[in-house]
């Protein structure tokens, strides 16, 4: 399991290099991880995706 300064590490450099489409990309590979009977695995991508998304901010409208 990654320790939670890792996950955020993990997301920062995925957003850098994918941009927003990087919580995507993160979201796929949770169902990959799933769909292989992985569930440790999926559910530290999810973690990676909520850290996503609080890096992002909250949506403007």
């Amino acid at each position: 399991m990654m320790s939670e300064v890792q996950v955020h590490t993990v997301a920062r450099q995925m957003l850098e290099q994918h941009g927003f489409a990087a919580i995507a990309k993160a979201a796929e590979q949770a169902r990959a991880c799933e769909g292989r009977g992985e569930a440790d695995e999926a559910k530290e991508w999810r973690h990676i995706v909520d850290a996503m998304k609080i890096i992002r901010g909250p949506h403007q409208s």
